[in-house]
């Protein structure tokens, strides 16, 4: 596929796919006319920085993690899944607090006791 068609299906601006590749992140062969082609192996690899940049990680991240050889490989992986859990666990928390929002009697949520309980651990600072 052309870069435009991959942009198209990936909904990507065209220059995101080209800093890809020079950041290392894409290899896309070239045909005789130099334009890029991109295979199904390509394609895969664009999927896997959409998703892991949907999940939070860096540029850089995404590159340790597609390069085989990386040394730090295992090192970054393990820091991005803690905080994939860190951010998990606000994420639990915010949906709590909102479920308690849409049923609670209290006209200023900010005052209910249950509500704030869902901030006691950032209060706490203080």
């Amino acid at each position: 596929m052309s870069i435009g068609d991959v942009a198209q299906v990936m909904g990507l601006p065209t220059n995101v796919l080209r800093h890809w590749e020079t950041v290392g992140l894409l290899r896309p062969e070239r045909d005789s006319g130099g334009r890029r082609k991109y295979d199904e192996d390509q394609i895969v690899r664009i999927a896997v920085i959409q998703r892991s940049k949907g999940a939070g990680m860096t540029l850089e991240q995404i590159g340790v993690m597609l390069d085989d050889s990386a040394r730090e490989r295992h090192q970054v992986l393990q820091k991005h899944l803690d905080d994939i859990d860190r951010r998990m666990e606000d994420m639990l928390r915010s949906r709590a607090m909102t479920e308690h929002a849409m049923n609670c009697r209290s006209h200023d949520i900010a005052t209910c006791s249950r509500f704030r309980a869902g901030v006691a651990d950032v209060m706490a600072r203080f």
